[in-house]
């Protein structure tokens, strides 16, 4: 299990919260919001956590979308945080709704998923091996 070291940066920041714990516990823990943002309609915003993490070298994190925000139109963008950043984690929101729509201070904005860093080596080569799938793409397991 890693250790992460957190920085509060504003007093209103709130230290990521898996609501479930144990064996059948969640696979993200919760981000808060330190600021009031108001998303337009169809457009995207940054909202502040008011946290900077310390991984370690070999994770990194995924920031998701909440089940409850996007349900209701909202969704998260450009979630990748690198083990080596060490500045506030900030969170991309788009709001696919027609009306603004209005996060506050202390809401639960989008979830944290630790991963574990792998690098690939990327090999050009002329020919793939065939597998059952091959070319198919979306939607092509059907509807």
């Amino acid at each position: 299990m890693p250790d992460i070291r957190v920085k509060k940066l504003d007093s209103a920041a709130q230290l990521p919260l898996y609501a479930h714990t144990g064996p059948w516990g969640d696979l993200a823990a919760d981000l808060y919001a330190v600021a009031e943002v108001t998303l337009p309609p169809r457009g995207s915003g940054i909202v502040p956590t008011g946290l900077a993490m310390a991984f370690p070298a070999d994770y990194g994190a995924l920031v998701e979308d909440r089940s409850g925000l996007a349900v209701k139109g909202v969704t998260t963008l450009a979630g990748v945080i690198d083990p080596g950043y060490r500045g506030e984690i900030k969170v991309v929101l788009t709001n696919l709704n027609a009306e603004p729509f209005t996060l506050r201070v202390g809401d639960r904005i989008a979830q944290l998923r630790i991963v574990q860093r792998l690098q690939a080596t990327f090999t050009e080569t002329q020919d793939l091996d065939e597998t059952v799938r091959g070319a198919g793409g979306f939607g092509s397991t059907g509807v």
